[in-house]
């Protein structure tokens, strides 16, 4: 949700209770912290690529019925540089928040655990199953990340304000419909690239840490 009243990914100012974003923001610090934990000089360039990456992606908007939506690439972060992830999503919200007013800085704790969460969790999901093919490992990265943050933007909103889940056409019933296409397409983005890149140069997967 940005300040021009969309529904994507990213929380605006004032939308969340005060206590909620308090609470986001130092749950998003820790978070960040962990990140950052035995950061090593050589992952620095693969960590600022897929932040760039990560920043671009949320200036193609996609117009689906009254919203719009915008690639997430969580997943495909988690699969590059790991528990790194959560590092380069800050990065990347802050240069949108600031640039772009999109979401915004009381939220900036929310919209980095909203992204996070679920980028960290397509990780340790890889790591447990490291044999599943790579087109599946995308797909199942890029479809779940998105699933992920939907489904944390749903607790949060109604943690804030129970009205967002009233109606026919409340916010969460938006939501849901706005982004299971997303999701479905970004699983399929994420797996063939991921396919293509395990190809070409399966070093990029080598994660530190």
């Amino acid at each position: 949700m940005n300040r021009k009243g969309g529904d994507n990914m990213h929380v605006a100012d004032s939308v969340l209770s005060v206590s909620i974003a308090i609470g986001t923001t130092i749950a998003a610090g820790g978070l960040v912290t962990y990140a950052l934990k035995g950061i090593k000089e050589e992952e620095v360039p693969k960590i600022s690529l897929l932040t760039g990456a990560f920043f671009v992606s949320s200036l193609l908007n996609i117009p689906i019925g009254p919203t719009s939506v915008h690639p997430l690439f969580g997943g495909f972060l988690g699969l590059v540089i790991g528990r790194r992830a959560p590092l380069g999503i800050f990065i990347g919200l802050i240069l949108q928040a600031t640039l772009f007013q999109h979401g915004g800085l009381s939220t900036l704790g929310a919209n980095t655990l909203l992204m996070s969460i679920p980028a960290l969790f397509v990780y340790w999901l890889a790591s447990l199953f490291p044999n599943i093919a790579s087109f599946t490992k995308g797909f199942l990265a890029g479809f779940l990340a998105v699933c992920g943050g939907v489904i944390l933007l749903v607790f949060l909103l109604l943690f804030s304000d129970h009205r967002y889940g009233e109606g026919a056409f409340s916010v969460m019933n938006i939501l849901l419909f706005a982004y299971l296409p997303l999701a479905l397409l970004e699983g399929l983005l994420t797996g063939f690239s991921v396919k293509y890149l395990y190809a070409v140069r399966p070093s990029l997967f080598n994660k530190e840490g």
